[in-house]
């Protein structure tokens, strides 16, 4: 007597689940790689990474003036190359607007730990207020100077930025005079790091 035994054949619902079950594995293994080309392609992309707004680049207009503070001298922008300068401009009552501009400027300087010896912040005063001085004693790092109304007009964005100027007297950046602290130190210690000079 032959013992003949018919090959056991799956239930015909175990066979659906086994295909559905590799499709699924297919989905999941291809998925990544369809998102990312979706993504890359279509996702809208901001690929800029600072803070303040770049500006295009240009050399700085040369502003002259008076230093005023210990001791009185001729002002003039050209001569401070090869440092990163920060400049404001305002009136020299220095209001409420002015104080926090100034404030923020000197802790995004002293968050540069060592590298703040190569950032040099100015004051530009625009009239013929004399500063306090109690602002120059908060400020012992800050350089002030008179200069002519006129003179700040030749900046983007006149007296209504903070403006970075790199070692070479190229305007870079204009940071709102109202700044996130955090955020201008963060551009400026990128700047710092990526550049070799100043």
């Amino acid at each position: 007597m032959t013992d003949e035994r018919s090959p056991s054949i799956p239930p015909r619902g175990t066979d659906r689940r086994t295909r559905r079950l590799i499709v699924l594995i297919a989905l999941i293994a291809v998925a990544p790689i369809v998102l990312a080309w979706g993504a890359y392609h279509y996702w809208p992309r901001n690929a800029r990474t600072n803070y303040g707004e770049l500006l295009t680049t240009a050399p700085m207009p040369r502003i002259t003036g008076e230093r005023i503070g210990g001791t009185s001298a001729a002002f003039d922008t050209d001569a401070l190359r090869g440092r990163w300068l920060v400049l404001y401009a305002s009136g020299g009552g220095c209001d409420s607007h002015c104080e926090q501009a100034l404030y923020a400027t000197r802790q995004a300087r002293t968050l540069q730990n060592a590298e703040r010896n190569r950032v040099l912040r100015i004051w530009l005063v625009t009239d013929s207020a004399q500063p306090s001085a109690q602002i120059a004693g908060e400020h012992p790092d800050l350089e002030i100077a008179r200069v002519s109304p006129a003179s700040v007009t030749k900046l983007p964005r006149g007296s209504a930025a903070i403006y970075l100027v790199d070692p070479l007297g190229n305007l870079v950046l204009a940071w709102p005079v109202e700044p996130d602290i955090k955020a201008l130190a963060h551009d400026l210690s990128h700047l710092l790091r990526a550049s070799q000079i100043g």
